[in-house]
């Protein structure tokens, strides 16, 4: 196994999922095919990433609706890297990305807690360099 593809996300539609990451995170949008029971195959990443991305999956029934914006339990559970923590917070922040706290410094990198368009909260996170 040489490395993890995909990571799916329930979304509640996915043309406004797809505003989001795309227009407000600045992701590219890899793949949008419709498949032949209605739903859509959507791939998002971050620009120059070729290894991991996102499946924007359309919540189906109570169930699965019910866990859009909420999938780890409220805890951070994705960590979007950055080469550039003040350019990429600035140009989330114009974008209109939520920020839930101001930036900090830690011994592992500089971090900001922000929510997508559902609630779920993401760490904009450059590492501290090791070099």
């Amino acid at each position: 196994m040489a490395h993890l593809g995909l990571v799916a996300l329930l979304v509640g539609e996915y043309d406004e999922a797809i505003d989001f990451y795309v227009g407000s995170l600045g992701f590219e949008l890899v793949e949008d095919t419709p498949r032949a029971d209605g739903s859509r195959w959507v791939v998002v990443r971050p620009p120059g990433a070729r290894e991991t991305a996102l499946l924007l999956a359309r919540a189906r029934g109570p169930e699965q609706r019910a866990r859009v914006g909420d999938q780890t339990g409220g805890r951070v559970g994705l960590f979007l890297y950055t080469e550039d923590f003040a350019r990429d917070h600035a140009r989330m922040v114009a974008a209109g990305v939520r920020f839930l706290e101001e930036p900090r410094h830690e011994p592992y990198g500089s971090v900001a807690v922000f929510a997508d368009l559902y609630g779920n909260k993401w760490d904009l996170l450059q590492p501290r360099s090791t070099e």
